[in-house]
């Protein structure tokens, strides 16, 4: 009898794990509802899992009916299950786009286009989502409620998305925060997004400081001159020169690329980019263009501009806040730029006054030279990889580092081998106090003495 009883549970044992295994392995699907948040109105699509579908329609559905057969149903019974009303109770205008089958997460799922728009063409202010697609018949069924962008509350990316909530069956209503959040937080928050883009961006930086390395020098019959450089206000003068030049390129491709007018592929872009940096540097070692940095920033920053617009596209932006991220993304480049102006330039001027500097001002160049032509074969699908990544990444990381470093240098420099001036050319006579020519030195020992006696 013991023993019976014990083959009893072992067996029940066995059974409860093997039910629960499947269970556990492949947990039941969700439905979701993305929203993108706009002035006017309310974007998005609903996602439902085609296996729940069918148990809450009780239908067969597959990849193909769902797009076929039952195509005219299912839109009709989804349509009917979703409505959205206003803080006013007044209800708003919910219309479904045409179904797609797409993949997500190893699961079929009906996709649909979702638009919310309140009457009378008014602003969008919170409202209440009330849904229960599936739930309604699935009562074990949960709806993921997310938004995935809001530019007034700084919802920019899929990495800002924010989840309001779950639906199930004991909710089938949720607020959603249209109301919530200003136009300033999401121009500071696009003006973080260029500081962040062009800071992590080692291309993007080592363009800039190939184009102030050579700014402290002067060129002259194409090389750069080692004396008479210019003064810090002429250096300085010569970097604002060199950043609103490449402020005007960058400013308007990125204008006429996030309108839509023109269109690069991503790949050559970043080839580009690359050759922008492999320009520069060769400059830097041997100037192509007496006083060129200005020419050189603006023409390689409107290819600089199309790789800044590909990230504006990422956001997913309307033309109803468009101008605004423009103005915000544009700032935090400038004011990153700038700190890097500050940082550097201090000491790339102490540098260049002594005998150092054209040691380093090659090394520079030619260490940006190489990371440059990596950088182009990889983009251009000639090599599979950068060799030079890691190292690239962590200079990108320690920008402080990296700037005490070179501070660092110059004052030793400078105290260990000062250039002392700027020397004109030699010449062989000078003036006495009465204004008369005079040979340099003393007279000849074999020119006579006239004496008045």
């Amino acid at each position: 009898m013991r023993r019976l009883l014990t083959t009893l549970l072992i067996s029940a044992f066995l059974l409860v794990g093997g039910l629960a295994s499947p269970a556990g392995a492949h947990p039941m699907s969700t439905s979701a509802v993305l929203l993108d948040l706009h002035d006017d109105r309310v974007e998005g699509e609903i996602e439902l899992p085609i296996d729940r579908l069918a148990v809450a329609v009780d239908r067969d559905l597959t990849r193909a009916s769902v797009l076929g057969t039952d195509r005219t149903f299912l839109h009709q019974y989804a349509a009917q299950h979703v409505s959205a009303v206003g803080e006013n109770g007044t209800s708003w205008k919910v219309t479904l786009g045409t179904g797609a089958v797409r993949t997500i997460d190893g699961v079929a799922h009906l996709v649909y286009p979702l638009t919310i728009t309140p009457p009378a063409g008014g602003d969008v202010t919170d409202f209440d989502l009330r849904y229960d697609v599936i739930v309604e018949e699935l009562l074990t069924h949960d709806v993921v409620v997310t938004v995935r962008h809001d530019f007034d509350r700084s919802i920019l990316s899929s990495d800002d998305a924010e989840t309001l909530g779950i639906i199930d069956r004991d909710t089938t209503s949720l607020t959603v925060p249209a109301g919530e959040g200003s136009w300033i937080q999401g121009f500071l928050s696009t003006a973080g997004l260029g500081v962040q883009h062009v800071g992590e961006g080692a291309d993007h930086l080592l363009f800039l400081l190939m184009l102030l390395v050579p700014a402290p020098l002067l060129a002259s019959g194409g090389r750069w001159r080692t004396a008479g450089v210019p003064s810090a206000r002429c250096s300085f003068r010569r970097v604002v020169h060199v950043v609103s030049a490449f402020a005007v390129g960058h400013s308007l491709t990125l204008s006429l690329a996030a309108f839509g007018v023109i269109d690069v592929p991503t790949r050559t872009v970043e080839t580009l980019i690359a050759f922008s940096i492999t320009v520069s540097a060769v400059h830097a070692i041997r100037p192509l263009v007496a006083r060129g940095e200005p020419l050189i920033a603006a023409g390689f920053g409107l290819v600089h501009g199309m790789a800044f617009a590909s990230l504006i596209g990422e956001l997913g932006v309307d033309r109803d806040s468009l101008v605004t991220t423009l103005l915000g993304f544009n700032l935090g480049i400038e004011v990153t730029q700038l700190l890097v102006v500050a940082l550097m330039m201090p000491s790339l001027i102490v540098l260049s006054r002594t005998v150092f500097y054209p040691a380093f001002r090659i090394g520079i160049a030619t260490l940006g030279l190489v990371f440059s032509v990596s950088w182009m074969l990889e983009r251009a699908t000639l090599t599979s990889s950068d060799p030079f990544e890691g190292v690239q990444t962590w200079l990108v990381g320690h920008p402080l580092l990296v700037a005490v470093s070179v501070a660092a240098l110059a004052a030793v420099a400078w105290q260990v081998a000062p250039r002392g001036g700027s020397p004109g050319p030699v010449t062989g006579t000078r003036r006495n106090s009465s204004g008369d020519a005079q040979a340099n030195g003393a007279r000849s020992a074999a020119e006579p003495k006239v004496i008045n006696r």
